[in-house]
């Protein structure tokens, strides 16, 4: 049942703990769809509903932190984040954004196929999915621009696992400049983690999800690891009488070892936090500043963007970003250019080569992971091994940074979906993403 049908057909159950915890965290890959009963997007329109209007709010218009999974608060939420909690910013520096030049082309009436026997046209495709941002760059200039919802272009917006890819890049730079050697164990860098999980795993393994943890991002478990770590990074108040741990760089070290290394792609927030750790340990810096330093400033960035901290300041990586749509559209347009951007090379070339590269195939269809056969993953980024080599960062609830090499399109969609998982509307965002790079083509084609 694709999400058109299924908005007609009034079908869902899901338990509230699913449902809180799969708002705020990446996708549990290869896991059953539940269905859904889903909420016209007009209907849940933060702006039309009124939500956190006026001075003070309405108490049934409020939206607080504990409250964002009550759908649809995370619509307002998301691109809210910082007033809900703290954050600290990922400065764009003193300079002037670098310049997006625009080149409008009119891509509503284009026509799609939802790969379910219906003929869709991009607007349907948007509000379908809860579009709260859509920008598409062509050749560098921006061919189309819209924003629902209350979402503005000087917003940002949660990245949510999106972040993840954003530490990926900072790692493999550090990789190609000699500081991380992605062969040696974690612990090289890292020996507080020595009788965790990650005392035997190496850098490699830790970037790519192939390592064996004690961790479930399962959503229907309350004991499952996903709710200690929501809760550690601050994300999802503690219940009465919690023993847990109540900060990310406590929680690490408790996580135990399953399995092997090596063996297959087991999709977990937590590999991304070890990452960020040993990052900060060899650079010294906070991962805020490497963000600033090494993209936001040289890209030219238009907004600062930020990242919520924990109980104890540390920076929460794997879901913890946020950025405005034009921001994320420059850090793709770098990518799609070999790494250079504001006539400089800000990425080493071989960063991206090695993204576009992929992980292990055979490891990641080891994970069960059928809606995305023929991907792998690798540097916390999707690789679709398709004909146009394209690849993609992702986060739940629909956030996208797709980027198509030779129909020479970057993609960034912003989305305030019901349903956390990325793989509900995968087919559909794939439906889409193949017809504007086919309408770009033809468009570039013409005398």
């Amino acid at each position: 049942m694709n999400p058109h049908q299924l908005l007609r057909s009034g079908r869902h159950s899901a338990g509230p703990m699913a449902v809180l915890a799969t708002l705020l965290l990446a996708p549990a890959l290869g896991l059953a769809q539940p269905r859904h009963q889903l909420p016209s997007p007009e209907g849940s329109d933060p702006v039309a509903l009124g939500l956190m209007q006026g001075f003070p709010p309405a108490m049934d218009k409020t939206v607080r932190l504990a409250s964002v999974l009550k759908f649809p608060n995370a619509r307002w939420a998301y691109q809210h984040m910082r007033e809900l909690g703290p954050t600290t910013a990922i400065r764009r520096g003193d300079g002037p954004p670098s310049t997006l030049s625009s080149a409008p082309l009119e891509l509503d009436e284009l026509r799609l196929d939802d790969g379910e026997g219906n003929v869709l046209n991009l607007y349907d495709w948007q509000r379908s999915t809860y579009t709260d941002a859509l920008l598409i760059l062509h050749r560098g200039r921006v061919v189309y621009e819209r924003y629902d919802a209350g979402m503005k272009p000087w917003l940002p917006h949660a990245l949510n696992s999106l972040s993840k890819s954003l530490v990926g890049l900072l790692a493999r730079q550090f990789i190609l400049e000699g500081r991380i050697d992605p062969g040696a164990p974690v612990v090289r860098y890292l020996p507080e983690l020595k009788g965790s999980a990650w005392g035997d795993a190496t850098v490699q393994q830790t970037l790519d999800m192939t390592t064996g943890v004690q961790y479930e991002e399962d959503f229907g478990k309350p004991a499952s690891g996903v709710f200690q770590y929501l809760i550690a990074a601050g994300l999802v108040p503690p219940p009465a009488g919690h023993a847990g741990t109540s900060s990310l760089l406590a929680y690490l070290p408790t996580v135990g070892k399953s399995g092997e290394h090596g063996e297959r792609f087991q999709y977990k927030s937590v590999d991304t936090e070890v990452m960020s750790w040993l990052l900060q340990r060899v650079a010294g810096q906070r991962l805020s500043d490497l963000l600033s330093e090494r993209l936001w400033m040289p890209l030219g960035a238009g907004e600062d963007a930020y990242v919520w901290t924990d109980g104890s300041g540390t920076q929460v990586a794997s879901v913890g970003v946020s950025a405005t749509a034009r921001d994320l559209a420059r850090l793709g347009e770098m990518l799609r250019s070999g790494g250079r951007g504001q006539g400089r090379q800000i990425l080493d070339p071989r960063v991206i080569a090695e993204l576009r590269k992929g992980g292990d195939p055979g490891k990641f269809k080891a994970a069960g992971h059928l809606p995305r056969a023929g991907y792998s993953y690798h540097d916390y980024w999707w690789i679709a091994h398709d004909g146009d080599g394209s690849f993609e960062a992702k986060g739940l609830n629909g956030q996208h940074l797709h980027i198509n090499p030779a129909a020479e399109m970057v993609l960034v969609k912003f989305s305030s979906h019901p349903v956390p998982n990325t793989l509900y509307t995968h087919k559909l965002d794939r439906s889409a993403f193949e017809a504007i790079a086919q309408a770009l083509r033809a468009q570039a084609e013409k005398p």
